[in-house]
């Protein structure tokens, strides 16, 4: 979450809501295959992914051994210590040169009681990870996001209702039609201050990894 980013309670599975259990399986093989190649691919052992990652040596071994069912924020951490995006990690296949997402693939990866949810939409790495996001917040309700890697650019456009993004401790109200965009290397958020619901769609640039 995290918003891609926010720190989010539950597991992966549970945010594929309702999905087929062969479906689950499929997305913790996925998330095992993938971890296994991108650390491959950039040299790093368990121990030092472990260290970027702020994750346990032991949790990475069972995410790559699939035989654990994460929290989304684990899996947000591993990604942002990859320098990859949480579609890439969860990502079934290599993509081909144009990617299809129809509207049953989009994953929720957060959501509350009362009607609150952040949709990813797509992801790419193009040459860093980029995210599209879909998230609609009821009356009330919101999310506070860690700072994201140095270099993270947001684009925020309010689709509906009114929406307050706190960047670094200072809000701006955002009405319908506005767009916004921030650095979110610093400490940010999104709420629903108002009597309607707010929904806006969210594109998230992080640069690429080092090797």
């Amino acid at each position: 979450m995290d918003s891609r980013y926010i720190i989010l309670t539950g597991t992966v599975s549970q945010a594929v809501r309702k999905a087929p259990v062969t479906d689950l399986d499929q997305l913790t093989q996925s998330l095992a295959r993938n971890l296994r190649r991108l650390r491959a691919d950039r040299g790093l052992t368990l121990d030092a992914l472990a260290a970027r990652a702020g994750v346990s040596r032991g949790m990475l071994i069972q995410i790559e051994q699939a035989r654990t069912n994460p929290s989304v924020g684990t899996v947000v951490k591993v990604g942002d210590a990859l320098g990859v995006s949480v579609a890439t990690l969860l990502e079934a296949d290599r993509p081909p040169t144009v990617r299809v997402v129809p509207p049953a693939e989009a994953v929720r990866l957060w959501s509350t009681e009362a009607g609150s949810h952040s949709t990813l939409l797509a992801g790419t790495e193009s040459p860093g990870p980029l995210e599209l996001w879909r998230w609609r917040l009821m009356p009330g309700e919101g999310h506070e996001s860690d700072p994201h890697p140095a270099g993270t650019t947001e684009l925020v456009h309010v689709t509906e209702g009114v929406l307050t993004l706190r960047v670094d401790g200072a809000d701006h109200p955002l009405p319908a039609g506005t767009s916004a965009v921030f650095g979110s290397h610093v400490p940010h958020g999104y709420r629903n201050e108002g009597r309607e619901p707010a929904g806006l769609t969210m594109a998230v640039s992080v640069p690429a990894a080092s090797p």
